[in-house]
């Protein structure tokens, strides 16, 4: 055994004065270029477009914010544990030798020449040695279960048409450098005798021991060191070197992309100047830095496309493969070095491949001639926008924090711009501009729901004080189905003898879906229109029925600058000051006011009322959007009714197919939306097909499910209610 005290070992054993100085020079080379590489990412990403949200304030606490994300691997774990403990393994493995070979540089460097001594002996050095091969294996063993899970399944979400070589050369790199390394530590405790006893190097040593076995004497070590150590630095300065050209700059792009994100990213989308000159996506410079960002911080796991309901029923939709599209025109057209140095890129298209070389549309070395977004020859299809259903199911997935919903509806502002929008979007538009609302019905009629509430006043808030402004909906206001959750829940509001009213005929649409459509000033009509009426009101919070609703009053309305467009001819409001800039008016949904009544004992409700057995299907806009999961559930197990989860629910929810416009359009598709959703709740919760009732708090879910349940033959299997349905049911059947 080696006495602790004496404990160390030559670093640059068997190498000569030639071979340290063409080392030091060979590492600077790799550092100079890994910092232009750096450099100049980041200077293109300047070049983008200003980004609406200030994404750098509160630099510190961002950051440290992110490295806790990204320390943890807390969003690789969300959903994959192999894929949070692979890259768990490979992290902490990478940063520890990262950080063991600083400090070996710091020793050799600065400490000796400065001290005289070295730090790197005795029990720092054993420790030191134990925690490299430590971390070490389990950077290799990290590697290892990312390739086997890349060539297991080459079907895999892993897979797709931007994958490439050098996401084969990322994996098998980081593999030959993990294992590189221990057999350059076996090798070199063999041919020193002196280390015979560093039983710290537990790996090394174990290698050793199998190389002595095959027959590798001392003399052999010494004389197969200089080649194996040699292979391994040059490999691991290439590596380093290159990180910034290809897919390794993830590395450092997607902690970026952490630190800039927006926590409610998808829920507020960015506003549109009233700049006349504005574009939204006719060349990739309309793009801000930060969507420049998400196609570099992009690490093609497809997990977005995994999660994305377009793509799992048949739709022309891969959110992945937008994001990179997006990323490979960039680089074709760009004249960014770096771009230049992984040989430009294409982007395949319905068209056929738009390269530097040109293809379809033109070429896009000439300046960009390629439409960014377009029904034949665009970087993306328009039949991939209308496909999206605004469900943030890709956002939600994304381990490093892409905003495809920003893009994307940037896109469909340009499809827009064009007026090459889908004939019914289009028709639906023309009725909103018309009528105010999605049914082209006459305003006049909008508060026709309430005549069959002989039981029941509801007031009219424009002429007298209440608690609560209720936004009713386009839904539940004009479509039969929808009006009798309308009228089961003014019977709980007057149950628990809450002070409610509605606007009757000054409500219209809320814009929340129109504006996701990419219909943005039309949008701002409906947003002035709305906060002009409720300035004539007096009240004290405003409650919505559908969670589209819900959210673009509570998210949207207070980022509007009325300001900006009040010189506009062509807006119909007259107002400057932003409303509810501060949330003084609360804005909720209803299912968190009424099981704040429930909870008072307003309601009566006793909690054995009914027993059926239900599933709750999470509407998009409640769940992922605004993250309210359990006011619904509560309200639920209130009733009495037996609670069963879908596998997909809460964040996991998938999607009714009503969102992002969807409700008023027609798709080619294997399957609806609606229909794989009713399937998986008759066949994979634990009540199986004992499920009765389908519950939804979303009158567009409640309008795609009664669809689906005609379409996918589920009519005599389940029943779809409204949660205000079930509670009314239940309240009733407690008098």
């Amino acid at each position: 055994m080696v006495p602790m005290q004496a404990a160390t070992r030559e670093t640059f054993w068997t190498i000569g004065p030639v071979g340290k100085a063409a080392f030091y020079w060979l590492a600077a080379v790799a550092i100079a270029v890994f910092c232009y590489g750096v450099y100049a990412r980041f200077a293109a990403y300047a070049r983008g477009d200003a980004d609406p949200r200030d994404r750098l304030s509160g630099l510190p606490t961002r950051t440290l914010a992110a490295t806790r994300t990204v320390l943890s691997n807390e969003n690789q774990f969300d959903g994959d544990r192999y894929a949070g403990v692979m890259h768990t393994f490979v992290l902490w493995g990478f940063l520890v030798l990262l950080v063991a070979t600083t400090v070996l540089g710091v020793d050799i460097d600065v400490y000796r020449p400065l001290a005289g001594e070295s730090f790197w002996v005795g029990e720092f050095y054993l420790v030191y040695q134990f925690a490299v091969d430590a971390f070490g294996l389990l950077f290799v063993v990290g590697v290892a279960m990312a390739i086997a899970r890349r060539y297991r399944d080459r079907d895999g979400r892993l897979w797709g048409k931007h994958t490439s070589r050098e996401d084969d050369a990322f994996v098998w790199i980081l593999f030959l450098l993990g294992v590189g390394g221990f057999a350059l530590e076996a090798i070199g405790i063999v041919g020193q005798p002196a280390r015979a006893g560093e039983t710290v190097s537990f790996v090394g040593m174990a290698l050793a021991t199998g190389l002595e076995t095959a027959g590798l004497t001392p003399a052999g070590a010494e004389a197969l060191y200089g080649v194996a150590w040699w292979s391994h630095s040059i490999l691991a300065f290439a590596f380093v070197a290159w990180i910034p050209y290809a897919k390794p700059f993830h590395m450092i792009s997607s902690f970026a992309n952490v630190v800039a994100r927006d926590e409610r990213a998808g829920a507020r989308l960015p506003n549109v100047p009233a700049d006349l000159d504005h574009t939204n996506a006719e060349s990739i410079e309309d793009f801000t830095w930060k969507e420049l960002l998400d196609g570099d911080a992009c690490t093609k796991c497809g997990r977005c496309t995994d999660a994305c309901p377009a793509d799992t029923v048949g739709r022309d939709l891969d959110p992945r493969d937008v994001i990179l599209d997006l990323k490979a025109y960039r680089e074709s057209v760009t004249d960014d070095p770096v771009a230049g140095s992984r040989g430009g890129g294409s982007v395949a298209t319905d068209g056929g491949v738009a390269s530097a070389d040109g293809g379809a549309g033109g070429s896009a070395s000439d300046g960009g001639t390629v439409p960014i977004v377009a029904e034949e020859g665009g970087v993306v299809a328009a039949e991939s926008m209308e496909s999206c259903m605004s469900c943030l199911a890709c956002m939600d997935a994304c381990p490093v924090d892409i905003e495809h919903l920003t893009s994307f509806t940037r896109m469909n502002r340009q499809l827009v711009d064009e007026g090459a929008v889908d004939s019914n979007i289009q028709d639906v538009f023309q009725d909103v501009m018309r009528t105010g609302n999605a049914f082209g019905e006459p305003q006049a009629t909008r508060g026709d729901w309430t005549d069959d509430l002989d039981d029941v006043t509801v007031a009219d808030a424009r002429e007298e004080p209440v608690e609560y402004l209720w936004y009713v909906g386009d839904y539940p206001s004009f479509d039969d189905r929808n009006k009798r959750v309308a009228r089961a829940l003014a019977r709980l509001f007057d149950e628990a003898d809450v002070s409610f009213g509605v606007l009757f005929d000054d409500e219209k649409t809320d814009g929340n879906d129109v504006r996701r459509l990419g219909e943005e000033f039309l949008y701002l009509e409906l947003a002035g229109h709305h906060v002009e009426t409720f300035a004539d009101c007096e009240f004290e919070n405003v409650v919505c029925t559908d969670p589209h609703s819900y959210n673009t009053i509570r998210n949207e309305y207070p980022e509007v600058d009325f300001a900006e467009f009040a010189d506009d001819p062509m807006m119909p409001f007259d107002r400057e000051e932003p409303w509810n800039p501060e949330e003084e008016i609360g804005v909720f949904h209803w299912t968190q006011v009424v099981e704040r009544l429930v909870s008072e004992g307003r309601l009566g409700l006793s909690g054995d009322a009914l027993d059926y057995a239900v599933t709750y299907h999470d509407p998009c806009h409640l769940g992922r959007y605004n993250d309210e999961y359990e006011a619904p559930r509560e309200l639920i197990r209130a009733t009495g009714a037996e609670l069963y989860e879908m596998p997909r629910s809460r964040a996991d929810s998938f999607c009714c197919g009503g969102g992002g416009g969807g409700l008023w359009t027609e798709h080619d598709e294997a399957v609806k939306p609606s229909e794989e959703r009713l399937r998986e709740a008759v066949e994979d919760t634990a009540a199986g097909d004992a499920i009765e009732k389908f519950v939804v708090a979303c009158p567009m879910c409640t309008t795609m499910f009664e669809d689906g349940r005609k379409t996918g033959g589920f009519e005599a299997d389940v029943e779809i209610v409204d949660v205000a349905e079930l509670l009314i049911e239940a309240v009733e059947a407690e008098t």
